[in-house]
């Protein structure tokens, strides 16, 4: 089945077949067509052009046409961090921090994650997998064709694969393509506080075999930071999870500078994500790795945490990814937009190098760079489109303003 769209507005994020990243001056482009067509061939980009250039051979095998009427098309939005799958919510936290509480001290009286998770084991896998749908149908209709979702809401076997099961089933059910991530180090759990060398002792000897044996992970994380796990600890589970073929992505700098990045970078961590407190000194072992750094912006407007140095890693050459965070205590929002708005507003990133860090790096910073992340020939048909557009400026200068007209997933519009 071949689809033509023709008369668009504007074809953003163009790159050839081989781009997966963008690193550095790269992120300053953002490809584009304007007034272009678009031909889908099944689930794939088959081809595109300028109106002058679309020729009657390309109408005439189209089995569908449909005119945009001067719509844009952007590629779908990767996010490659959220926690999606969590039971109800922490509104009463959101109360604690109005009145001054930080995420740290919530953290220290035994709430935060393990409010999370005392909610989390009290859920049915079916009202789990509900609630989570609801989320996951959000975020596809803002924009987010690709997703990477962590457990770490469980903290024991039992809850830590319910939630593996959940995500599993996303996988299988949603329009969107789904990475999935082990992050039983997210907290110790309340049966192991104070016994932390033991908890790690449960991640890699029991929780990792069973995840691995079950085939349920891409990837496994660590929360490596003041408070949480330490460098050695993370050491230790990624050693026990690359055993089972998991690969390490990485909680770090979310507190403090807390060791995550250099253990990250030593274990050939596909990413490591927050960053909001990283140092040149961490920039510069970036710079000789292929991890890819991913700022978490959402986290930082909600919270009122340091932004991450997203210029700073550019100027170093860096290929810099965005993600949304989206969980239930410091960033309760998938709106992948948002987060583009957030990183030119507070962080200075241009509208391009914030779509980039957003599609064509989320989709790297999930090993999804060679089938999503931009408008390409033989890359996945996800896209999303909009009403006519200005500027690609507006687009985020907007960023409440209702403008997605409708969201492609592998050559179908779901929504």
């Amino acid at each position: 089945m071949k689809t033509l769209l023709k008369n668009i507005g504007n074809l953003v994020g163009v790159t050839d077949a081989s781009v997966t990243r963008k690193a550095g001056e790269a992120m300053w482009n953002l490809d584009s067509f304007s007034d272009a067509w678009l031909l889908i061939e099944d689930d794939r980009i088959l081809d595109f052009g300028r109106s002058h250039e679309l020729t009657d051979v390309f109408v005439a095998c189209a089995d569908k046409i449909i005119d945009m009427n001067g719509q844009w098309v952007f590629p779908s939005f990767c996010d490659s961090h959220t926690h999606v799958v969590y039971a109800g919510n922490r509104a009463g936290e959101f109360l604690d921090k109005i009145n001054g509480l930080s995420y740290e001290a919530i953290a220290k009286r035994g709430g935060g994650i393990l409010n999370s998770a005392d909610l989390l084991h009290a859920t049915s896998e079916d009202d789990l997998f509900e609630q989570a749908m609801v989320r996951v149908r959000e975020v596809i209709a803002k924009g987010t064709g690709a997703i990477e979702i962590k457990s770490g809401y469980g903290l024991t076997v039992a809850d830590e694969l319910k939630m593996l099961r959940v995500i599993r089933r996303i996988r299988e059910s949603a329009p969107v393509e789904v990475k999935s991530t082990f992050l039983g180090a997210h907290a110790v759990g309340r049966a192991y506080q104070g016994r932390q060398d033991d908890y790690v002792g449960l991640v890699c000897e029991e929780m990792i075999p069973e995840v691995g044996r079950q085939r349920l992970a891409d990837y496994v994380d660590v929360f490596c930071d003041k408070g949480f796990f330490t460098p050695d600890d993370t050491a230790r589970i990624l050693e026990a999870a690359a055993k089972w073929g998991m690969k390490p992505k990485i909680h770090a700098n979310e507190l403090d500078v807390s060791g995550g990045v250099q253990v990250g970078v030593a274990y050939n961590a596909v990413s490591v994500d927050h960053l909001e407190r990283t140092t040149q000194v961490e920039i510069d072992i970036l710079r000789d790795s292929s991890t890819v750094p991913t700022i978490l912006p959402g986290a930082s407007f909600f919270l009122g945490m340091p932004y991450g140095n997203a210029k700073g890693m550019m100027e170093a050459g860096l290929p810099v990814a965005l993600a949304s965070d989206y969980n239930p205590g410091s960033s309760p929002s998938g709106d992948m937009r948002f987060v583009c708005a957030l990183a030119s507003i507070r962080m200075k990133l241009t509208p391009s190098q914030a779509i980039n860090a957003a599609t064509i790096n989320g989709a790297a910073a999930m090993e999804l760079g060679h089938a999503a992340g931009s408008i390409a020939v033989g890359k996945l048909a996800n896209f999303f489109t909009t009403e006519p557009l200005p500027s690609l400026a507006f687009f985020l200068y907007a960023y409440t303003t209702p403008m997605i007209t409708a969201v492609w997933h592998r050559g179908q519009a779901v929504g």
